[in-house]
């Protein structure tokens, strides 16, 4: 467990605009998501626009928001510069939405969206960097959880700028060649090798797990980034036995982290099934059943099996442990600046008082129940029951910019 203190947490009112923005992308994402067919194509202008919105409006806003927070929590040290936070959201928020028009419209603004992004990160890994300089925990397995993304993160957006450049006809590479190194360092070297690092701080934080061996996570975060080098460096270069040494190492540093999974789920204390739980499970399952229909792709299997392996990975894992999160995340980052004071002086509410309940487990059900459709209209070819899941999706996304909204505004007993 992490000590937490005032002197380490930066003021709610940074964090907020990394969750107000991020969920609203979930929603404008959710919506788009009802003009696809169920037989699109994943390098369409049209998905490749989606992609980037759903990665960077949703799912690097809300990373972004929630590490400013646990950085300081889990190095007790305070940020390098906390004020940096002011911007990096605004900048993030304008290369995404300059990357989306450009692949939507205007091509030449991709080399200008992906340097705004990239500097928007820079800014980001630097003070994250600089904040490690503070602590004396450089050897543990929590530090390498926040070093190693960052490092592929950096790598990830640079290959992308290449590939703009390469997408403008500024420079002559092979698009597709890229493209596998640039999805493998960002999906497998930043999102996956991140979540395997929060989920060793706050499963246990949130499940009361204490006691247990962190020897497989160690494993799985090297198999992982080995993974990651092998795979981008084969696709860059047009090794492919290299590349198959790396999609093999990955899978095996995902069943090593799903070992670890189940040692941190038998050792928990805290038995009860709330949203968060609930969303963790979908998260896990999620992540076994995209690597099912990868594997399958791999050998041989068709189209619309990649494109069930990227939907399960986006809607399934990435949609539902970022969700699940905000539910525990967000209601203690009001808790403790609004109503922390109070104690001792006060009735204050219970952080679960906080959590809209039925309205989750509404947002939950809606969410989930149109990401199996959309699935079934992926595998089935049938656009009516992609569509049909797509409004089940639109309809949760809307219940979670409610909740989310909840959560900030509580104000309860002052």
């Amino acid at each position: 467990m992490f000590n937490i203190s005032q002197d380490f947490a930066p003021p709610f009112k940074l964090i907020a605009p990394y969750f107000r923005i991020g969920t609203f992308f979930y929603l404008a994402a959710s919506v788009l998501v009802m003009f696809f067919g169920a037989d699109i194509f994943h390098l369409d202008v049209y998905v490749l626009s989606w992609v980037h919105l759903f990665l960077l409006g949703f799912v690097m806003m809300t990373m972004l928001g929630a590490m400013a927070q646990l950085i300081p929590v889990v190095l007790e040290v305070g940020h390098f510069s906390v004020g940096v936070f002011y911007f990096i959201w605004p900048l993030l928020l304008l290369g995404m939405l300059m990357l989306v028009a450009g692949f939507y419209m205007a091509p030449a603004l991709l080399p200008y969206g992906g340097a705004v992004v990239l500097v928007s990160i820079i800014i980001f890994v630097t003070d994250a960097l600089l904040t490690l300089r503070k602590t004396e925990k450089l050897g543990s397995i929590a530090i390498r959880g926040i070093l190693l993304p960052n490092v592929f993160l950096l790598a990830g957006l640079i290959v992308g700028i290449v590939m703009a450049l390469g997408f403008t006809g500024a420079i002559t590479i092979d698009i597709h060649s890229w493209l596998l190194g640039h999805v493998y360092l960002l999906l497998g070297g930043y999102v996956i090798i991140t979540v395997m690092g929060l989920s060793l701080i706050l499963l246990p934080m949130f499940g009361l797990s204490h006691g247990f061996s962190e020897r497989p996570i160690n494993l799985a975060m090297w198999l992982i980034s080995f993974g990651v080098i092998a795979v981008a460096m084969g696709a860059i270069l047009g090794i492919s036995s290299l590349k198959i040494l790396g999609f093999l190492l990955s899978f095996s540093a995902v069943t090593v982290y799903f070992y670890q999974l189940w040692i941190i789920y038998k050792t928990r204390a805290r038995k009860e099934h709330d949203v968060w739980a609930s969303s963790m499970y979908v998260a896990f399952v999620s992540m076994l059943v995209s690597m099912v229909f990868g594997a399958v792709y791999l050998l041989g299997g068709e189209h619309k099996y990649l494109l069930s392996a990227f939907w399960v990975l986006f809607y399934g894992l990435f949609g539902f442990v970022i969700i699940g999160h905000l539910y525990k995340i967000v209601p203690f980052l009001v808790w403790f600046e609004r109503f922390s004071p109070l104690v001792g002086k006060q009735k204050v509410p219970m952080l679960a008082d906080m959590v809209p309940t039925r309205a989750a487990g509404f947002q939950f059900w809606l969410s989930l129940t149109g990401a199996v459709i959309c699935l079934a209209g992926f595998l089935g070819s049938s656009d009516l029951v992609f569509k049909s899941g797509a409004a089940f999706l639109i309809m949760g996304a809307l219940v979670l910019v409610h909740n989310v909204r909840f959560m900030m505004n509580f104000k309860e007993g002052l």
